[in-house]
């Protein structure tokens, strides 16, 4: 049994700090990096490769809207298309980055609320998975387990991963509550832990009206800004490990890179 256990990073930018991606890097699997629109920039994108090569983490995309400001966590009204090539914009920039590094990147991960939205809107869904799909066909589009990202990623050729989050609360529906209801995010480094054993090994987490939802999950994510996210990472690799569950990345590099062949 094994389960990747990811992390968005490199979210800094200029002289502005976020996250603790060295203390982080060590006790995950795959590394979700910031193109530079939500957050990051060429330089933190630069160091994330670097970091992530050494401690051997596999590379994804972590792009979304445009706003700093909000921390790319402000619902803005795009469409399709739109989405799809702000996807594209911030892929091309990662990629150039990590050639320069040799380094192949393996997956994609949509942030905040660009995930969300593709996580209920199918038409927006689709136009994310297309965009990943022309872009290179062998990276995995990484969507929150149960939704309809999933089904898009599929329709797209791409292989998919079902991500689940044990530090966030869950509604019955199989969403994320949202972050502006009181405890959407669970602190309780214990808590996340027994629910990242549960949601791996029984394949199901409790909703936040105490209702256990069926949930199926090949990576589970650690948010890279949450405070003390470096302890709850290792936490949660020692208490997988001690669960019997094996961390290891799900998306292995394997292609070229952009423009690759189905």
């Amino acid at each position: 049994m094994r389960v990747d256990l990811n992390c968005d990073m490199g979210e800094s930018f200029g002289r502005w700090e976020l996250g603790a991606d060295a203390a982080i890097m060590p006790h995950i699997s795959s590394a979700n990096i910031a193109c530079g629109a939500h957050a990051g920039d060429p330089k933190a994108m630069r160091a994330t490769l670097r970091l992530a090569r050494q401690h051997g983490v596999a590379c994804g995309a972590h792009p979304g809207f445009a706003d700093r400001a909000g921390f790319g966590r402000r619902e803005i009204p795009t469409t399709p298309a739109e989405a799809g090539d702000l996807l594209l914009c911030q892929l091309g920039a990662l990629h150039a980055i990590a050639m320069s590094e040799g380094v192949r990147l393996a997956h994609v991960k949509a942030h905040g609320a660009l995930y969300n939205m593709a996580a209920r809107d199918r038409a927006l869904a689709d136009a994310i998975a297309s965009a990943v799909a022309a872009f290179d066909r062998s990276l995995t589009f990484f969507g929150l387990a149960g939704s309809v990202m999933l089904d898009a990623g599929r329709r797209a050729g791409l292989t998919v991963a079902a991500e689940g989050f044990a530090d966030r609360a869950y509604e019955p529906d199989g969403a994320l509550t949202p972050r502006s209801v009181a405890g959407s995010v669970i602190d309780d480094v214990d808590v996340v832990v027994a629910r990242a054993v549960t949601m791996v090994r029984e394949k199901r987490v409790r909703a936040r009206n105490g209702a256990d939802i069926r949930l199926d999950v090949d990576t589970l994510c650690v948010h890279g800004d949450t405070p003390g996210a470096e302890r709850l990472a290792a936490a949660l690799r020692a208490g997988l490990e001690h669960a019997g569950v094996r961390v290891s990345a799900f998306a292995k590099a394997s292609a070229p890179g952009a423009g690759s062949e189905p």
